[in-house]
């Protein structure tokens, strides 16, 4: 998936964002369309492909979502980085040191994502999304101290007023930490095997 835009809603309601996807993909001609439920009673839509065509299926979204949109992103140029994450790809080599920002939803996790890459020299372990989170948002960065913070601060300015719970920068991961992290974040798939 290499598409030049990407955008995401949030909605609160099922219903509502199932009316909007639906709005979404009658008003411009999509690449990627992805849509579902997610905890605790959202729906997302996630669309992708030229600019104009995102721009304006997100304005159409938004317009019959209404009072039911949560938050949403538009990234006109996306960091491809942030496109393999959102895909489920990860990056596993320990580095340095690890950075979290923690939103109270996906969509601005992906914009602090896609901000602190382009600011800063840093890896993108993962972008997690929604279930399991209660909805919320988690981007975790590796890299060189002064670099995992440069994106962590510029990540959270990315991030609208109200929808940041908390960003931390640890230096010198311990290497447990970094294994359980480079295997999964989610609890429950850490048991498997045990």
């Amino acid at each position: 998936m290499i598409e030049p835009a990407l955008a995401l809603i949030d909605f609160s309601s099922i219903a509502v964002g199932i009316e909007s996807a639906d709005a979404m993909v009658k008003r411009a001609q999509l690449d990627v369309i992805r849509a579902g439920t997610v905890q605790p009673g959202r729906y997302l839509v996630l669309i992708g492909g030229t600019v104009a065509e995102v721009q304006e299926s997100l304005d159409s979204g938004r317009r019959t979502g209404g009072d039911s949109v949560l938050d949403h992103v538009f990234l006109p140029h996306v960091h491809p980085d942030v496109v393999t994450a959102i895909g489920g790809g990860r990056v596993e080599a320990p580095r340095d040191s690890m950075g979290v920002i923690e939103t109270t939803t996906v969509a601005a996790a992906i914009h602090a994502a896609d901000a602190g890459l382009k600011g800063a020299e840093v890896r993108l372990l993962e972008i997690r999304m929604a279930d399991g989170l209660g909805g919320k948002g988690i981007v975790l960065y590796s890299g060189l101290v002064a670099d995992v913070e440069a994106a962590v601060e510029i990540g959270c300015q990315a991030v609208r007023p109200g929808l940041l719970v908390r960003q931390v920068v640890i230096s010198q991961l311990h290497p447990e930490i970094w294994e359980n992290l480079s295997a999964a974040t989610s609890f429950g798939s850490r048991l498997e095997g045990l």
